[in-house]
């Protein structure tokens, strides 16, 4: 670790003490493993949900103790027409995860004109522990799913936001920067399901149907909550001021407010192309996020997946079929030390592809990856079993599709947002993600009421019609933009 020159006396000044890791700010590592530990939390969940609400809650004697379960499934189902129990479950996983995707709306808007960034993330990890401690009971089912996605609108756009004020204008570490941060929550990811999915899913002595121990898995989320914090507040002096500090610290010094001013047309330009591209963001989440439901159910079900993957050596040992969410994180760790070499070579030469490029490059990868699971389909449909490297193929290309979509659009969001709406903005960002998110949940109804080719065809046309869409807007979009390293300094400018 090298040190270079401090900008000011600490965190009560308003500062920051930068230091340097790996020619990143030491800062990154603190919200790398900040938000490693918040998404443990989120995928352990994530890995267990759709299976708990179909295969536990919905069983007779256990539905009967939640308050509101039956309320909730007609309310449901006077949309939706009648729902079996993986169905229910697939509408609960997208109305869920979508809903953690809303709240960072108005998680942005009060860190940025209230409570400030880092207040706000520990406001929202805490109230994310208690969400998941609460899981562990039934009867506090929907409470603690409340509780969890009042948290997450707290603290998911405000970690995100702080990453790029670890950057000054112009440094073109962003990118990058927010690659290594992705790393962070796909390590979190990479983890959760071998931990909180095993001690879900692990049985007690008598090994029967319906003796998982789902509390447990739930409770080890929660845990990892509070270990994200513990790093997050000990690492405090290591981030960038937020908005809140950078008042306080004005006002200590006498200086006079920054007199507010209305948007440029070049800013409104900005704001415009990224609500463009948060809306052609949603189509994308809706396929994506087929992982966490009709995919899970797909592999946890022996008729379909073969999970015996050591067959080969003479074993007879299953696979815990929420190992499956480990494959997406475990080839982000892969693929980003492929990716990110390559974009700073394309870099240096001058033939960088732009966010706006590298994003439709990911919707088309997306595609690619359900072109793939067609055979699989038909191969289910015939009455085979698929083996299980089917999926690992499609959660290969599906996650370089992620790549270049996720982080990619964090970047352009702290790069191109005037720096009074930063937060907001991002939650724009995660609001694409709700519709997505819902979306997701609608669409893997259909994976029980279609073939299983015909079902992945229709998720790879969504993703290869919005990749095409991308390409038509690609010029006005660039237009609007700009030149994107000629952002603003987000934490920068008093307001």
């Amino acid at each position: 670790m090298s040190a270079v020159s401090t900008t000011g006396e600490g965190l009560e000044a308003g500062k920051t003490q930068e230091r340097l890791l790996f020619g990143h700010p030491i800062g990154l590592t603190i919200l790398f493993l900040t938000e490693m530990w918040e998404r443990f939390c989120f995928y352990g969940m994530r890995a267990l949900l759709a299976l708990y609400v179909a295969h536990h809650l919905s069983q007779h004697g256990i539905a009967e103790t939640v308050p509101g379960f039956f309320a909730v499934r007609h309310t449901i189902e006077a949309v939706f027409g009648k729902l079996n129990d993986e169905q229910f479950a697939d509408q609960i996983y997208g109305l869920y995860t979508a809903f953690v995707y809303l709240t960072p709306v108005l998680g942005g808007i009060a860190a940025d004109r209230l409570i400030g960034q880092r207040r706000s993330v520990v406001i929202g990890g805490v109230i994310m522990a208690i969400g998941e401690f609460m899981m562990m009971k039934e009867a506090l089912f929907f409470p603690a799913l409340f509780m969890l996605i009042v948290g997450n609108g707290f603290f998911k756009s405000n970690i995100s936001t702080q990453v790029g004020g670890l950057y000054k204008k112009g440094d073109v570490r962003r990118d990058r920067a927010f690659n290594v941060f992705y790393v962070g929550i796909n390590l979190g990811a990479w983890m959760s399901p071998f931990i909180c999915g095993t001690l879900g899913q692990t049985k007690d002595a008598a090994g029967t149907a319906g003796s998982e121990h789902w509390g447990w898995g739930f409770g080890s989320a929660g845990v990892g909550m509070i270990v994200g914090l513990c790093i997050y507040l000990y690492g405090q002096r290591f981030l960038a001021p937020d908005q809140i500090m950078q008042k306080a610290a004005s006002a200590s010094a006498a200086e006079v407010p920054a007199v507010a001013k209305p948007f440029t047309k070049t800013e409104w330009a900005r704001i415009l192309a990224l609500v463009v591209l948060c809306a052609l963001n949603i189509s994308f989440w809706a396929v994506y996020e087929q992982q966490g439901n009709s995919l899970q159910f797909w592999v946890d079900d022996p008729t379909k997946t073969n999970l015996h993957i050591f067959s080969w050596l003479g074993s007879d040992w299953v696979m815990p079929s929420t190992w499956f969410q480990s494959v997406n994180p475990m080839f982000i760790f892969l693929l980003t030390l492929i990716v990110n070499p390559l974009w700073a070579w394309l870099l240096k030469r001058g033939k960088d592809p732009s966010s706006v490029a590298k994003m439709a490059i990911g919707c088309f990868l997306l595609g690619i990856s359900f072109v793939v699971m067609i055979p699989c389909g038909r191969i289910v449909d015939s009455g085979h079993r698929a083996g299980f490297g089917w999926m690992v193929g499609c959660s290969f290309l599906l996650t370089l599709g992620e790549i270049y979509m996720s982080p990619v659009g964090l970047s352009l969001v702290t790069k191109i947002s005037p720096a009074k709406v930063v937060s907001m903005m991002m939650g724009m960002w995660f609001l694409s993600s709700f519709f997505g998110n819902y979306l997701s949940g609608y669409l893997a109804t259909w994976s029980s009421r279609m073939s299983g080719g015909t079902f992945f065809f229709l998720l790879a046309s969504i993703s290869l019609a919005t990749g095409v869409l991308m390409i038509v807007l690609y010029r006005p979009l660039r237009k609007a933009i700009g030149n994107e390293n000629e952002q603003h300094d987000v934490l920068a400018e008093p307001h």
